[in-house]
Order: structure tokens, then sequence, then C-alpha cells
């Protein structure tokens, strides 16, 4: 198996801390609203990558943090936290604020057949782990006391910036990322841990009063805590590269004396139309906003799967379209192929196994694996083909097994109308009426059939 490695820039065999095993910590949502489908992409990454993983034949042990206090508003490390702004808005408790999204959160990721990951840590369950990491770092030399909190000196961390690139101190100045805060030995020093004013709803007891964590410290402290001193990969997004991911790399090298990560792996930006997506443009969209415009969450499934998680996504309604078509078509064709008794040449599958294999072994390649499928499915249908996609499924998630089932159309709301008009004109054995209505219907590309109870439309294809 190949994955790119962010550290090293490169592509390389995965070769893990224990032989057979892949430890793997994926960076979880901030749990102060509802993701979006930005936010679904990078967890479409995780599941893809899990997924390969047991494919090839790894025993995986997948942890993925759930944010619920200690991000603030700010990555300059100030601000609000975000689940105590989304508090105010509210009017509800930060507790009660974190498990209604934790909740809406695990139900859309089930929705996607994003798989949860073997042990899902939540930050506030853990803050004596990051309490103890930060009080060794503190006796380690690496954390200073200033009024509002506990920072990281990076200039104590040589190699800091080594994930992005940006190594030196000088090109973290203030006005650039973070603000000027006159208490820091460097600009660009971070929080491991957080001063918290009387008014701060979440905080808890510690050596410097009472206070709350960083954002960085608890992917540190439950990665180590679950995973080991050294585990194999750590995935996120890579708008989490240059700060919290860097930040994560400081603080556990400078604890552990080695690295902690093997691999860093991560899934580029979705776009909208070419621009960024943001809630300010009005360009972000839930699960539930795409299924209200006819789309499925696998017809969203299938749309990312379509681009190489390297690759900025741009989202169009007209791909989704697409993607929606695309789908549609190849449920259609496995559901021919569960029913024919046609044998095809074990030669024919046995080669497509192989491309399939070796695409998506090779750094993901789910669009090049899916392009197999695809020609696999120019063959005549037979039992052999729906078998065979049922295995490359595995690692799609795409609940190809649904092809077998009767898919229900939606109907559009004219068609409906004229539907009924024509039903109660059946019922009232006005026959002209409701043959007329029937020519209508057809004339829209809609069949209709006639039962005791009912009648139903078929879309016309």
């Amino acid at each position: 198996m190949i994955v790119y490695n962010t550290l090293t820039r490169r592509k390389e065999e995965l070769k893990t801390v224990r032989p057979g095993e892949v430890g793997m910590y994926s960076c979880g949502p901030t749990v102060y609203s509802q993701a979006h489908m930005g936010n679904m992409r990078a967890y479409l990454f995780m599941d893809t990558l899990r997924r390969v993983v047991t494919f090839n034949g790894y025993k995986l042990t997948g942890v993925m943090n759930i944010t619920d206090v200690g991000h603030l508003t700010s990555d300059a490390d100030d601000g609000e936290d975000k689940m105590q702004t989304a508090a105010k808005k509210t009017g509800k408790t930060p507790w009660e604020i974190a498990a209604h999204f934790t909740d809406l959160f695990l139900k859309d990721i089930e929705r996607l057949n994003i798989g949860r990951p073997e042990i899902i840590a939540k930050a506030t369950e853990h803050i004596d782990d990051m309490l103890a990491f930060v009080e060794a770092l503190v006796e380690k030399g690496y954390g200073y006391e200033t009024s509002d909190g506990i920072y990281f000196d990076i200039s104590r961390f040589p190699s800091y910036g080594k994930l992005s690139g940006n190594n030196r101190l000088d090109d973290n100045i203030a006005g650039a990322r973070v603000d000027v805060n006159t208490e820091k030995h460097n600009p660009a020093d971070f929080a491991l841990w957080k001063k918290a004013p009387k008014e701060h709803i979440m905080q808890w007891d510690s050596p410097w009063g009472r206070s709350y964590p960083g954002w960085h410290i608890e992917c540190s402290a439950m990665s180590r805590k679950y995973l080991g001193d050294t585990f194999d990969i750590h995935t996120g997004g890579v708008d989490h590269i240059p700060i919290h991911h860097e930040n994560e790399i400081a603080q556990s090298e400078a604890l552990l004396g080695h690295p902690a990560v093997n691999y860093w792996m991560h899934v580029e930006f979705m776009q909208v139309d070419g621009r960024k997506m943001s809630k300010s443009l009005g360009n972000t969209y839930t699960l539930d906003q795409l299924e209200e415009r006819g789309y499925s969450p696998m017809d969203f499934r299938y749309f990312c799967l379509n681009t190489h998680y390297r690759k900025k996504l741009n989202f169009t309604f007209e791909g989704m379209d697409a993607a929606k078509t695309a789908y549609a078509r190849l449920l259609a064709l496995l559901k021919n192929c569960a029913a024919s008794d046609v044998k095809t040449d074990a030669a024919i599958i046995e080669n497509f196994r192989k491309e399939f294999s070796e695409a998506v072994s090779d750094d993901l390649n789910i669009p090049l694996g899916m392009g197999a499928l695809w020609t696999l499915l120019r063959n005549p249908p037979s039992r052999d083909i729906y078998d065979a996609a049922m295995w490359a499924d595995t690692v799609l998630g795409l609940s190809l097994d649904k092809c077998t089932e009767e898919v229900k159309t939606d109907v559009p709301s004219e068609v409906k109308a004229i539907a009924e008009k024509r039903w109660a004109a059946r019922l009232a054995k006005d026959w002209a009426t409701s043959d007329a209505l029937r020519a209508e219907l057809a004339s829209m590309g809609w069949s209709v059939k006639d039962g005791k109870e009912g009648y139903e439309l078929t879309e016309n294809k």
C-alpha cells in the first residue's frame, strides 16, 4: 500500500509500527454547529482510507476526536471558545450544544456510509490526560506561563514548521497569522492551556487556577493515550497543516523526544463554483439541504469519490446532477447483472480485481478504481460482474447492493397534482378527463398504472 506523506512530500510504502496493524488518528469535528459538505469531504477521505487499509488486510485501530471545548474563534489563541460563543447565541449550555451537534454529526456520517472509528474521544472526557501532558512540557522547559495561560515556546523546538515548510521564526510575524501578545516569547508561540475568566462556563482546576485546554493539546494527548508514543497515520484537512498539525508535532515531539506520527495525510479543500466555501458567502450546504434539493447521501458520496483526495474539489449543482445520474445508471446496470444467468470470462474479472486493487492501494486513487468498474460494466451483464462490484464496494462504500431494491422516483409536484386530478376523475368515472390527463402526463414523460387502491407513476427513460 502506497500513501502520500505530507511530511516528506512524496509517496511512500506504508510500513507500520506493528506488523499487520495500523494505528490511525483523525481530526474530528468541533461540535458548535452542524457539519457542512466541505467538512464531510474530510470524513469521506478518512473513511476511504480506513476502507483501503482494511482492504489490504491490516487490522485497524482508528481514533477520532470530538472537540467540545478549547477551540477558540481565532487561531491566534484569542477570542472566545467556539462552544462558549454558540452557547451565548442559543441560550443553551455548551454541554447541550455539544451533545446536540455530536448526535447530528454521527447521524450524518452514518447516512454517508462513513464508518465510525473504533474510538471516538471527546475532549471534555480527557481533561486529566491533557493537563498531565502540559505539566510535563512545562517541566521540560517547553511551556511558560503568562497572565492568560501557558504557552509553548517554539524557539525551543528548532524544527518547528517542518510539516508546512515554514520553519523560520521570522516568517511567523505578528500580523501574518497571529496577533501581537507582548507576553509571548515569540509571536507564533501557541497556547497549551488557557486561564478562564470567571464568566467562562467550561473550566477546570489546574496548577494555574481555573482554566481550560488549548485546542491543539487534545489531539496530542488523546492520540498518545490510545495509539501509543508512535503511531502510523494522522489525517485531517490541508487547513490543519500550517497551524494545528504543526503545533501537534511540536508539542508531541518535545515531550517524547522522537516523532509521534510516521505518515501525515491531508485532504484538499472543497470549493463552490470555483470560489472559497464559507458561511459568510452562503455557499455551504448541509446533507439535509442537499436532500431537500433532491440529492441522496450516496449521490454526494459518488460526487466526492470522482476526485482524488489531494485535488481541490469544485462543487456545483451541475456536477451533483451528473453524479446523481451516473449513480442511478450504475445501480441500474448492476441490477441487470444481479438478475443475469450469463457467465463472464474469469480472466476479465481477475483483470478488473487487479486493476482496482492497484488503483485504490496507490495513494487512494479511487477515481481510477471507479473507472475500472465502469469498464467492467461494458461487458454483457452477469452475476460474476455483480459479485465483483460488491467486492469493490467494500472500498467505495456506495451501497451498491441496493441496486436490487425498488427505487422510488421523486415525482415533481406539478406531475403529482395532475395525477391526483386524474385519479379523482377516474373515481368519478369521468373517463374523458381521465384519458386527457393521462395523455398530458405522457407528454411530460410520465406513465401511470392504476390499481385497486391507487396509482403508480413511472418516469419514462
